[in-house]
């Protein structure tokens, strides 16, 4: 054996390693029918090779007594070093007592795919082949336990490659490291062994357990994704509910959720086993401050995914107001951790923990965790658009539309106004019936626009509709005014729209319309015909002191005058009537049917047509008001 202080010879050493190793791959490519004795003669320079790397640890350990931390001891030190862990021809990796990977030497990242320092922090059995990892702990355990060699064969799989090698776990004490390290060097073997040694031919048929795990992920990606469309979970805590739910049933003993809120991190939920009477501890979790857990901040921080095969530190999640940490309450033994995000937004971060006698995540897992909460993070965006759709339309219908609309003497009235489902979902559409100068007035009309801004226009119109009405008696000025108020506020949006005044009493058939680019108001008579007013008109907004055309409409008793907007006449129809607008012409056709009836029976027979030519998918906002004289 080679002197341990004699550091030249364990560089000449090293170099015959290297020359007689690349002596034996030749001699493998060369006769490849006959692998045996190239075999054989790997094996034993395997033992050569372990036999190296424990004289120069011994000699690392030798170097700093005799230096006594002199500049020459350290100089000798990483000249030694470089030589082990940059020129050695045989893949090394050391490990911690817990398998985690804390060095790797050059040949051991060429042979595993991983650039320099990719690997060091992660776990090694991660890298053993799925089928191999319980012997893969048995070896290590032994070798913990003992302190002695073992040597065995298993197979090496990590980005897309997969090695047979035989690999020798040896203990080792590193200089500089507080505990225990392993050696694992390993030598590929791509050569067949003896026919007497062969593995059964039907293990190079894809592993069984492989498969059906692939199939499980697959079905379990599929059922949260029908989950996650499901319109009942168009709602953060129902959405993140529902997932945790099916996480924890199919691949999870515990599911954290963690979401990110303007004031700070936000604990959404906690699931724990459900044949354990954990309740009072989940309530405890559930209480707990997720940025006060060390792995929140490291997932959400980097915006990647970690897996921990083997859980070693205990305080990643954080410790319970007794001082005991989280993961050892819990009996975690294993976890991953990843970011719930759609693209650069992250929005939280979901954590699944496996208890100690189940078998631990994988890198598979990680893969499909990172797709499931990327999936739950556009749904989540999706849910929070739709919320704010939804917010908007609440904010228009209680600022803008009357809760209910007020008896007007000598008319029944109804209404109804219906968001839409497209890009134009929330347009600024409304309609309103209020007291005037010299009656009643009334209106139809709607802001071209979209989101909160148009609907602070519309609360703005409807607005100023009701005081200008209050001191004037003519529709036209009152429409007049509010354009010129408009131009002035340079709102960037326009308004469509139409206001009409009525006197109740004898004169209360007489309506005189204002327009200002709204379709025209049409009138059911009693037997039966549709006539449709002059309408025009410019749209409010563009230009001060625009004219607004004013006309006086007869209303008969049991006729009915419709008011309508313009997401009602241009909204298209079905996939297969995309080109067609809904239009005068239909709405002529509905109104014929109608005369004679209520107001709301009216309305109803509009919106029903409506809804059959769009096929149910109203992209665009709906608005029509109905007045009936009764007397």
């Amino acid at each position: 054996m080679t002197d341990p202080t004699d550091v030249p010879a364990l560089e000449q050493a090293l170099d015959g390693l290297t020359a007689r190793i690349a002596s034996l791959r030749d001699a493998r490519a060369a006769y490849p029918s006959d692998p045996g004795p190239t075999l054989d003669a790997a094996l034993v320079e395997l033992d050569t090779a372990r036999d190296l790397l424990r004289s120069a640890v011994g000699e690392l350990g030798g170097s700093r007594r005799r230096s006594g931390g002199r500049d020459g001891g350290a100089n000798r030190e990483l000249k030694l070093l470089r030589a082990i862990y940059r020129t050695m021809p045989v893949p090394v990796v050391i490990l911690d007592t817990g398998g985690t990977v804390r060095r790797v030497n050059a040949e051991a990242a060429r042979l595993l795919g991983s650039p320099d320092g990719y690997l060091t922090g992660r776990a090694f059995p991660l890298l053993v082949d799925v089928s191999r990892r319980a012997a893969f702990r048995s070896h290590l355990t032994a070798v913990l336990h003992n302190g002695e060699t073992a040597a065995f064969p298993t197979r090496l799989a990590h980005q897309g490659r997969a090695h047979n090698v035989q690999l020798v776990l040896t203990p080792l004490r590193m200089p500089g490291e507080p505990q225990e390290m392993i050696a694992a060097v390993a030598l590929p073997v791509e050569a067949r062994l003896p026919e007497a040694e062969r593995e059964p031919e039907s293990q190079e048929v894809p592993d069984e357990s492989l498969v059906m795990a692939t199939a499980r992920r697959q079905d379990l990606m599929s059922r949260l994704t029908r989950l996650l469309l499901d319109e009942e979970s168009l709602s953060e805590p129902v959405a993140l509910i529902r997932a945790g739910r099916l996480l924890a049933s199919a691949t999870a003993d515990w599911v954290f959720a963690d979401v990110v809120r303007p004031g700070g991190p936000q604990r959404s939920l906690v699931i724990g086993p459900a044949n354990q009477p954990v309740s009072r501890l989940v309530r405890t979790l559930e209480r707990m401050d997720p940025a006060a857990a060390p792995l929140f901040s490291h997932v959400l921080g980097r915006g990647a995914g970690v897996v921990h095969e083997m859980v070693e530190d205990e305080s990643l999640l954080g410790v319970l107001p007794d001082g005991s940490p989280v993961l050892r309450a819990v009996q975690a033994g294993s976890l991953l951790s990843v970011p719930i995000g759609a693209g650069e937004e992250t929005q939280g971060v979901i954590t699944l923990l496996r208890l100690r006698e189940r078998p631990p995540f994988g890198l598979a897992d990680l893969a499909f965790m990172e797709d499931a909460a990327g999936g739950i993070g556009l749904a989540l965006r999706a849910q929070r658009v739709f919320q704010s759709r939804a917010q908007a339309a609440d904010t228009l219908q209680t600022g803008v539309l009357p809760r209910t609309l007020p008896d007007v003497p000598g008319y029944d009235s109804a209404a109804a106004y219906h968001t839409g489902a497209g890009p134009r979902a929330i347009g600024g559409e409304f309609y309103d019936v209020f007291r005037a100068k010299d009656g009643w007035g009334f209106a139809v009309g709607g802001v071209v626009g979209q989101g909160e801004e148009a609907a602070s226009v519309t609360a703005m119109v409807r607005g100023g509709l009701r005081t200008l009405s209050v001191w004037e008696s003519d529709p036209g000025t009152v429409v007049a005014r509010l354009n010129d108020a408009l131009v002035v506020q340079d709102t960037g949006m326009f308004v469509l729209v139409t206001v009409g005044f009525l006197t109740p009493g004898r004169r209360g058939g007489r309506v005189r319309l204002a327009s200002a680019g709204n379709h025209p108001p049409a009138v059911i008579r009693a037997d039966g015909g549709v006539r449709f007013t002059s309408g025009g008109g410019m749209p409010l907004g563009i230009e001060p002191g625009a004219e607004v055309p004013v006309e006086e409409v007869i209303v008969g008793v049991g006729e009915t005058l419709v008011l309508y907007s313009d997401g009602l006449a241009g909204s298209r129809g079905r996939s297969g009537q995309a080109e067609l607008a809904y239009g005068e012409s239909r709405l002529t056709e509905v109104l014929a049917r109608c005369a004679g009836q209520p107001a709301a029976s009216v309305v109803k027979a509009v919106e029903d047509d409506h809804h059959a030519f769009c096929g149910d998918e109203l992209l665009d906002e709906a608005t029509i008001l109905a007045l009936r004289r009764t007397r």
